[in-house]
């Protein structure tokens, strides 16, 4: 399991505190044992051994020292690769936003969404099989359009590892998402429609984002192409840059 910030703060914490309380004890103890041993030292100064004594007092000090400065630096070199892996940790999670930033900006447009729609539609009339369209809105308005772009580039990445291959995704605008799932019916539709719901949790923890998603089957909920289309259109903007080309939408309706 990966660790997330909080978990390495909480890492450092105790770390820091388990290095106060050892440089304490150490100190503690050097100071008691370095008080019984001043007397023995240098109370007693006609002491041959004074000065083997004295030499073995006063490293001993220093050690203890040596030993608390290690600690210290210890816990300074703790700290350090705490901030880098913190850094790693961030470098690679805009590394994977910008992955899935590049991969909704590089879905199909609306017009290839009606361009495959009239394809798919006419496929459904001819062979009496059963389509699907799904469309995955966005209600989270508030966020800005740079945070929209990862919200929907998570959401975008967790919608294509559910999809089939014979489904295709788009990106009819800022705050929608189209799928078109060919020969599949109403139970495979709920399914299908599950198994994204599933994949959208992660994306609305992490975010805080909410998604709708809506499906509709051809021919169990809509009778012809001329429905599919109005219904399409009823959750596009009305910005020029995603507008519905007459000409695809005009061969939708035939």
């Amino acid at each position: 399991m990966p660790l997330n910030r909080q978990d390495l703060d909480h890492l450092e914490r105790r770390e820091l505190h388990l290095t106060i309380l050892a440089a304490g004890f150490v100190l503690i103890q050097a100071i008691g044992l370095a008080a019984f041993m001043y007397p023995t030292v240098f109370d007693h100064p006609e002491d041959p051994r004074k000065w083997t004594l004295r030499v073995a007092f006063v490293g001993f000090c220093v050690l203890m020292l040596l030993f608390v400065g290690y600690l210290l630096d210890r816990q300074r070199t703790v700290r350090k690769l705490k901030q880098q892996v913190l850094l790693e940790i961030e470098r690679n999670v805009e590394l994977r936003q910008q992955a899935n930033v590049d991969l909704l900006q590089s879905m199909p447009d609306v017009h290839h969404f009606w361009d495959r729609l009239t394809m798919e539609v006419r496929r459904a009339l001819n062979d009496q099989h059963s389509l699907a369209l799904l469309l995955v809105q966005s209600t989270a308005p508030k966020n800005s359009a740079k945070d929209m772009n990862v919200v929907w580039g998570d959401a975008a990445k967790a919608l294509s590892r559910k999809l089939r291959a014979t489904d295709s995704i788009y990106r009819l605008s800022p705050d929608l998402i189209g799928l078109i799932l060919p020969e599949a019916d109403s139970e495979d539709a709920a399914l299908i429609l599950f198994r994204l719901e599933e994949e959208l949790k992660a994306v609305r923890s992490k975010h805080g984002a909410t998604f709708k998603l809506h499906v509709y089957n051809y021919p169990a909920d809509v009778q012809s192409a001329h429905e599919l289309t109005d219904i399409v259109k009823g959750f596009l903007p009305e910005q020029s840059e995603w507008a519905i080309e007459g000409s695809s939408a005009g061969d939708l309706r035939g």
